[in-house]
């Protein structure tokens, strides 16, 4: 048992589990998920985990209280079943917008999710784009993030005549992510200059620094949420100039009335990853999802094995 590898699927993403399974070429590991009436819920690891190399993977999604409460349990049921190594999964991080104490008396979520963790028992964490670097440094034990860009790039490159394109950022806070993108892809890069006031999610566009005149604009963001800094960004590059505006981020969460936003919208189309699961009802045309199992699946692989993860950024 002790060169095992077992993959452990919780209910949050079992489609993007089973892929990696796919990949990996092993079976998911079987569990049992019992809710209780009172609220409370059971997991039971079903299979023998005893001295294995285990991986429980569980992005942030709806009911995200809940899926954070199984990963928790998971891990330390694996860990009172002498599991050898127990590695988190997390393709989108939980609370990773709460990244610093910007406001009087709040908490740093995105450490306290860190700490709860590692006190669960995982000895290590594999998650992709998160929104603020500095998220890894809440860790005291060994974190890999992984990037979605060479797989979004590409995509677009594939699917897509690029040469009248620019790549738009649609705030100064993702400026230095753009850059990864326009490198890739050799464009060029516009900033849109947004304000926020408050918790409201309603961002003011300001300013442009940059050309989108004549161009096709594409914005590029880590994840769309309530799509508020999307369609400012949207609106603000096509009265200055753009042809066309289009968009790519790495998650789509989706939250609120997102997915009617986008419908209503200027843009034309959307590429996502599948680091969240996409419900029937947010699944539009215009939206387009490029497949990010396999590099997790690779990056499993590689921490399995003891070889290197570097290469995976190419």
């Amino acid at each position: 048992m002790t060169n095992s590898i077992r993959i452990i699927g919780g209910s949050a993403h079992p489609e993007f589990a089973e892929q990696i399974c796919a990949h990996v070429g092993v079976e998911l590991c079987k569990t049992r998920l019992v809710r209780f009436s009172n609220e409370n819920m059971m997991v039971q690891i079903l299979e023998n985990v005893r001295e294995a190399d285990v991986f429980v993977i569980q992005p942030s999604c709806p009911p995200v209280s809940d899926g954070i409460l199984e990963l928790l349990i998971t891990i330390d049921a694996l860990r009172h079943a002498s599991a050898r190594r127990i590695t988190a999964v997390l393709p989108y991080f939980p609370y990773a917008r709460s990244d610093k104490k910007d406001q009087p008396r709040i908490s740093i979520t995105a450490r306290l999710m860190a700490d709860l963790l590692e006190t669960a028992g995982a000895h290590r964490v594999l998650t992709m784009d998160l929104h603020a670097p500095q998220v890894q440094g809440f860790f005291r034990i060994p974190v890999d993030q992984l990037k979605a860009a060479p797989i979004i790039c590409d995509h677009l490159s594939n699917t897509r005549t690029l040469d009248d394109y620019v790549l738009v950022a649609g705030d100064v806070g993702e400026a230095k992510e753009i850059g990864g993108y326009a490198n890739r892809l050799n464009l060029p890069i516009a900033i849109v200059d947004k304000r926020r006031d408050g918790d409201d999610e309603k961002p003011r566009a300001v300013h442009l620094i940059g050309d989108v005149e004549g161009k096709r604009a594409l914005i590029v963001d880590d994840e769309i949420a309530s799509g508020g800094t999307l369609m400012e960004a949207a609106g603000f590059v096509l009265k200055h100039g753009a042809v066309s505006v289009e968009a790519t981020a790495v998650h789509p969460v989706l939250s609120g009335g997102a997915t009617a936003r986008i419908e209503a919208s200027p843009l034309s189309s959307i590429v996502v990853t599948d680091t969240i699961p996409l419900s029937p009802e947010k699944r539009i045309d215009k939206i387009e999802v490029c497949s990010v199992s396999q590099l997790f699946a690779d990056a499993i692989l590689a921490i399995h094995d003891g070889s290197s993860i570097s290469s995976l950024f190419r």
